[in-house]
């Protein structure tokens, strides 16, 4: 495969989205706009990215460094347009072979099958391939000038005419070139525009000056939209779940309401799996064959084993991970734990910090006191064991092999295999004592004037 860089143009301020934090760095299914750019990037075949950002997006920075380490960051220090912006990666270009692709980094819908588009007219011939779409509404678009399959500029609405405003097919997101036609041209541009900006679009019109060969691809609308201010935002996110939607219904997922389950961009789902309504995915989710994930749960960082059945109004999240045939039921909370398989939770539990061990059964209410105030600590928890209703589990305890805990139990000391483990104060019964009490809580409220 021909070696291409890609260079992703994410250096614009974005002040339509009202907002603190870079445009680029809002997400659709969990993943910043920008990464998706970057990962489709990957997906067609990208061996080096380079990413321009301005002066003011150390967020930008970072939060892709630690999605994609391989990433090379370049500064916009001044905004001059994208044609300035794309010439700031010159340390990598410079040496570039093949093929250099550039990308604006506003598309969160954009997929590898995207750059290929365009990649594979360099492929059968083209030194420059710009890749096109055919909006409901072009207002705003730089406009195609064609003559048959030869692409000749790419006129900015701001700079069209009349006529040319009236031309449907326009510039999308991605500028293909080969590597030594993209260096001989990008110093070329110059600023002779309504905006007085350099335009990374003439390098079309500089390419055929110079006598390349120019033309383009077209993409679907829907893969193409950018995103500018939260409207888009929100119509992206929900082109982005049609799409996962669709993809896991084809995989053999059932989806009892399709619409009302929100996916990440990395949820993995296995065969024959039931998600019943309003289910949300965060990221890091990886579930097995044959699960239920009933109504109202919402996941993230956890691994679902084989055959197990959470909810409904189960939250797990964390790194949890949870073994074949597993149970949480209706309001369990697990966080951090790893359950064992045939673990039943059936109810009211919050199990943080844990490790509990296969075919035990945690009784309604117990929680594992994980949290000091400062620290955290781990509860285990062994094989066959059963452990009562309302227990209290003060970490750091262990719970062995076969053993029980009475109901309303707190225990903070470890419990043998096979043993049964008290922790609760010995009921006192005071007859008549109830109304004294009464009339104490009255006299208190009356004396605040309630």
């Amino acid at each position: 495969m021909t070696e291409l860089l890609s260079i992703i143009l994410a250096a614009g301020e974005g002040t339509r989205m009202k907002s603190a934090m870079p445009k680029v760095l809002h997400p659709v299914g969990g993943l910043p706009i920008v990464a998706h750019v970057a990962r489709a990037a990957r997906q067609a075949g990208s061996s080096r990215i380079a990413l321009v950002t301005g002066p003011r997006h150390q967020a930008i920075r970072d939060r892709l460094s630690a999605i994609d380490p391989q990433i090379v960051h370049f500064e916009q220090s001044e905004a001059r347009g994208t044609g300035h912006a794309a010439s700031m990666a010159r340390d990598l270009f410079a040496s570039a072979n093949g093929y250099v692709a550039v990308v604006y980094g506003d598309h969160p819908l954009l997929r590898g099958s995207n750059f290929r588009a365009v990649l594979d007219r360099l492929d059968a011939g083209l030194d420059v391939a710009v890749l096109g779409f055919e909006p409901a509404d072009p207002t705003g678009y730089g406009r195609f000038i064609t003559d048959g399959e030869r692409l000749l500029a790419i006129r900015e609405h701001k700079d069209a005419t009349e006529e040319e405003r009236e031309i449907g097919l326009c510039n999308a997101c991605i500028l293909a070139f080969r590597a030594e036609v993209f260096r001989d041209l990008i110093d070329k541009i110059d600023t002779n525009n309504a905006q007085g900006e350099y335009y990374l679009t003439d390098l079309v019109g500089l390419a055929n000056a110079a006598g390349k060969k120019v033309g383009y691809g077209v993409a679907p609308e829907v893969d193409v939209m950018g995103v500018n201010d939260r409207s888009q935002l929100a119509r992206a996110e929900a082109l982005f779940q049609e799409v996962r939607r669709e993809d896991a219904m084809k995989a053999g997922v059932t989806l009892r309401d399709p619409k009302s389950v929100w996916f990440s961009w990395d949820t993995e789902i296995g065969r024959d799996v039931t998600i019943y309504p309003n289910v949300v995915f965060g990221p890091g989710v990886k579930i097995g064959d044959n699960v239920e994930i009933r109504a109202f749960c919402d996941l993230e960082e956890v691994s679902i084993g084989e055959g197990a059945s959470i909810g409904p109004f189960a939250r797990v999240r964390g790194g949890a991970d949870l073994g074949p045939g597993v149970h949480l039921g209706n309001f369990v909370e697990v966080k951090n734990s790893r359950i064992g398989s045939g673990t039943k939770a059936g109810h009211l539990s919050y199990l943080g910090d844990a490790e509990i061990g296969s075919n035990t059964n945690i009784g309604a209410g117990t929680i594992t006191c994980n949290y000091d105030g400062v620290n955290k600590d781990k509860t285990v928890i062994g094989d066959r064991v059963f452990i009562g209703s309302n227990a209290s589990l003060v970490a750091p305890v262990t719970v062995g092999d076969g053993a029980y805990t009475a109901s309303g139990s707190v225990i903070t000391d470890d419990v043998p295999a096979d043993a049964l483990a008290f922790g609760r104060a010995r009921q006192e019964t005071k007859p008549g004592y109830a109304p004294k009490l009464r009339e104490k809580a009255l006299a208190k409220k009356a004396s605040k004037g309630k």
